[in-house]
């Protein structure tokens, strides 16, 4: 006889930290600073958001709500186009 469906998923469920506990929520740096827009000219600032190779880093690696993460989206772009940030990184 074959195992009950919710013993067959037991890995299934929230993500968990390699201690085996849930893992811990990073707080947005923005609203720590109260922020209320993310500026495009300030380039140290938006580089803690880009990758090594230049891509945007997501919601749930840099830690910024959902509000500001959009914010810095769209600041790393605007950066770009002015050639601010490079569109992609160092080889």
């Amino acid at each position: 006889m074959a195992a009950p469906k919710s013993d067959r998923r037991e890995g299934a469920g929230r993500k968990r930290s390699p201690a085996g506990g849930p893992g811990r929520r990073k707080s947005c740096f923005f609203c720590k600073s109260k922020v209320d827009e993310v500026d495009y000219k300030n380039v140290n600032e938006l580089r803690r958001y880009v990758s090594e190779k230049g891509k945007i880093r997501s919601r749930r690696i840099s830690g910024a709500c959902r509000r500001h993460q959009r914010q810095v989206a769209v600041a790393v772009k605007r950066a770009r186009e002015l050639a601010l940030l490079p569109y992609i990184g160092e080889k």
